[in-house]
């Protein structure tokens, strides 16, 4: 479910199946919304019309914007996903907000990762709150779900190396960086498993002030993606 101007714009963008939309007369009131509706009108797409307060009792946000749309979630696979000779790829290790989740996905979009991939214990990256967080970036940036077994059956076929994100690791940036490379994020509370942990072949870190304690784990993921982008 995509709900909001913005969201559903990236929904008509994207190459997802819609199967319907629900709309009221709020959609009508800037002309952002109403250039949104001409193109909802123009695929064709089976349309529900309903009052702003019944608009409001389905909507999911304080501030409805008159729009949801309803679309196929994809299926991709893990073992089909195509990483480029100098590709990154995000892994998210028992990320439980949604917030952080759907700002995780915007972020290794932005920074140029092919894919994330959610492991058991994420929050399903489909929904509504992590949909509207990653303002519709998982329409294009596929989000991957995978146990930790299929991960490693993954990055040892495709000869890529894992790197996970803890407090005890080497500054990042201080070893040379591997072409492919996984960059694995853990828990709000708890960091990395020790599962997950036992996979990566090193730790890494970023230099904080001593009084500093931690960062948000999606704030922390942006600079590693950025200071272990590849080079070439």
């Amino acid at each position: 479910m995509a709900e909001g101007l913005r969201t559903v714009e990236a929904l008509l963008d994207s190459s997802l199946r819609l199967r319907g939309v629900l709309t009221s007369d709020a959609l009508e009131r800037t002309p952002r919304g109403h250039e949104l509706l001409s193109r909802i009108n123009a695929r064709g797409l089976e349309q529900v019309r309903v009052s702003d307060a019944e608009f409001e009792s389905a909507a999911d946000t304080e501030q409805p914007q008159g729009v949801l749309a309803i679309a196929e979630q994809p299926e991709r696979a893990l073992d089909a996903l195509a990483l480029p000779a100098t590709g990154r790829l995000l892994v998210l290790d028992g990320i439980q907000d949604p917030g952080n989740v759907g700002t995780l996905l915007r972020t290794a979009a932005a920074l140029g990762a092919t894919a994330t991939i959610v492991l058991p214990g994420t929050v399903d990256p489909w929904n509504a709150k992590v949909v509207r967080s990653a303002v519709g970036h998982q329409f294009k940036h596929p989000p991957v779900l995978a146990t930790i077994g299929e991960l490693g059956t993954f990055l040892t076929a495709q000869q890529v190396a894992l790197w996970g994100a803890a407090a005890d690791g080497v500054v990042a940036g201080r070893e040379a960086i591997p072409a492919k490379l996984a960059l694995a994020v853990g828990n709000e509370g708890n960091g990395l498993s020790a599962e997950l942990r036992a996979l990566c072949h090193a730790m890494v870190s970023i230099p904080m002030a001593d009084d500093a304690e931690s960062l948000n784990v999606a704030v922390a993921a942006g600079i590693l993606l950025h200071v272990l982008r590849p080079t070439a």
